[in-house]
């Protein structure tokens, strides 16, 4: 997977620098979006689905994509500088609120020692093969 970083300074507010980081997944070019960005001392990681995104394919099992999504994650965290114990939201996006539950080992297993803020919603995504999406919110550390 090539991750790839682009840095605009200064941010909105004039103040801190801000990075933006691509994972190379179509959708990011396509739609015009970054997969995260770092503004000052935050990080933002746009909703991530469970698409390998160096092969452009997707699991059809929920957990499989729940685990997938994470890694996905994971590598935009670290391109930023952070883990998943800088997380302070998470949200979860799934189509089908009864496959939520069969997630949550998976979930527990990135977050249980962090404890982020934490919002499940019921809603269509982008394309129908996608079953979870996983948006989350993190500080640098330090």
């Amino acid at each position: 997977m090539k991750w790839t970083a682009r840095w605009s300074i200064p941010s909105v507010r004039g103040m801190a620098e801000r990075r933006t980081i691509l994972s190379g997944s179509t959708f990011e070019e396509r739609i015009g979006y970054a997969r995260a960005v770092v503004d000052g001392g935050r990080v933002y990681v746009s909703g991530t689905t469970g698409f390998d995104y160096s092969a452009m394919t997707i699991s059809d099992d929920v957990v499989e994509q729940a685990a997938q999504c994470l890694r996905n994650i994971e590598a935009a965290l670290a391109e930023a500088g952070c883990t998943f114990a800088d997380v302070v939201r998470v949200r979860y996006l799934l189509p089908v609120r009864e496959d939520f539950e069969p997630c949550w080992p998976v979930l527990r297993k990135a977050f249980a020692d962090v404890r982020p803020a934490a919002t499940m919603l019921q809603c269509g995504l982008a394309d129908p093969r996608m079953k979870i999406e996983i948006e989350v919110d993190a500080h640098l550390p330090g």
